[in-house]
C-alpha cells in the first residue's frame, strides 16, 4: 500500500510538472517577440502603479476564463475555483518566465530600481501568461494523435516518400530540419530589421551570451521534448543521428542561428564593416525568438 502510495504521488507530481512544463512552453511561443519590443520596456519602466495593478487584474480575468475553457492542463478544470486557481499560476509563471528573459537580455540588472523591474515584468508577462493558458489548445498532443489516427503506424515512411527521400531516417532528418528552418524564419523575420538587436546586443557581455545561448537551447528542448505537445514520445523513438533529444535540439540551433544570421545580412544590419564579435553578438540575440520559432516549426510536422 505504501509503494502504491509513493508511485501515485510521483506521478501526480510527474504530472503537475508536465503541465508547468506546458505552460512555460506556450507562454514562450507566445511571449518572446514582445520581448523585444523597445516601447514595451519603456513602458513598463515609468507606468503608474494603479495602471499596472489594473492591467495584471484584467490578464488575470482573461487567464481565468481562458483557463476554464481550454486550460493548460490535459485534464481540463472541472469548476470556476479550479480555474481561478490555476489562473493564479499562469500568471506567475508568465511573470517567472518574461523576468528571466529580461535578466538574460540584460533588460533588467542589479542597477534597475524595483518599480522600473515589476513594471517591465507585468507587461512582458501578459502575453506570457495568455499563452500557457492556451497551451494544451494550440498544440494538444492528443487531438493531433487522434487526428492521425492510425495513418502514422501504416505510414512510417510516408514523410520520407513525400519528400522523395527513400531512407525514413534521413527524410525524418530532412523534414525537421526544413521545419526548424522555415519556423525560424517566420518568428525572426519581423525582428531582424528592428533597433531591438544592437541594443540588446550592447548590453551583454561574453558570459551573457553564453546564458543565452544555453537558454536558447534549454527553451528548445522544453518545448519539443517536455511539453507534452503533439507526438512527443513518437519523436524519441524516430531514427536517425539527429533524432536524438541532445543532437536535435543543437542541430536545430544551429539551423535557427544560421537563419538569424541570414535574416540580419537580408536586412543589412550586419555587413562587412562589422568584426565577427558584432556578427556573432547580434546572431546570438536574433538566435533566441529564432530558436523558439524553429521548435514551433518542428512540432507541427
Amino acid at each position: 500500500m505504501r509503494a502504491q502510495t509513493a508511485g501515485s504521488t510521483g506521478a501526480g507530481w510527474g504530472r503537475e510538472i508536465g503541465d508547468l512544463m506546458r505552460a512555460a512552453a506556450g507562454g514562450f511561443l507566445f511571449g518572446v517577440p514582445l520581448l523585444y519590443t523597445m516601447e514595451v520596456w519603456w513602458y513598463g519602466s515609468w507606468v503608474d502603479p494603479r495602471w499596472m495593478l489594473g492591467a495584471l487584474a484584467v490578464s488575470l480575468v482573461l487567464v481565468v476564463v481562458l483557463t476554464r475553457t481550454s486550460g493548460f492542463r490535459n485534464v481540463r478544470d472541472s469548476t470556476w475555483r479550479d480555474a481561478a486557481f490555476d489562473g493564479v499560476v499562469i500568471v506567475a509563471i508568465g511573470a517567472l518566465c518574461a523576468a528571466a528573459i529580461l535578466v538574460c537580455i540584460r533588460e533588467i540588472t542589479l542597477s534597475t530600481s524595483l518599480e522600473e523591474t515589476v513594471g517591465k515584468v507585468v507587461f512582458e508577462a501578459i502575453p506570457f501568461a495568455l499563452g500557457a493558458a492556451l497551451a494544451r489548445q494550440f498544440l494538444s498532443r492528443r487531438e493531433r494523435e487522434e487526428d492521425a489516427g492510425g495513418e502514422q503506424d501504416e505510414g512510417g515512411g510516408g514523410l520520407a516518400e513525400d519528400i522523395g527521400v527513400d531512407d525514413p531516417a534521413i527524410g525524418r532528418t530532412l523534414a525537421d530540419a526544413g521545419a526548424a528552418a522555415v519556423g525560424a524564419l517566420v518568428l525572426c523575420f519581423s525582428i531582424a530589421p528592428t533597433d531591438e538587436v544592437p541594443l540588446i546586443a550592447s548590453a551583454m557581455s561574453p558570459p551573457w551570451l553564453l546564458a543565452l545561448v544555453a537558454a536558447s537551447l534549454l527553451i528548445s528542448y522544453a518545448i519539443v521534448f517536455e511539453a507534452d505537445f503533439s507526438d512527443q514520445a513518437g519523436r524519441r523513438q524516430h531514427e536517425g543521428p539527429f533524432q536524438r533529444p541532445f543532437a536535435e535540439t543543437v542541430g536545430a540551433y544551429v539551423i535557427s542561428l544560421t537563419v538569424a544570421g541570414l535574416a540580419l545580412l537580408f536586412f543589412q544590419r550586419i555587413g562587412p564593416d562589422q568584426d565577427w564579435r558584432t556578427w556573432l553578438a547580434w546572431t546570438v540575440v536574433l538566435g533566441l525568438p529564432a530558436t523558439i520559432g524553429g521548435a514551433a516549426g518542428r512540432l507541427a510536422v
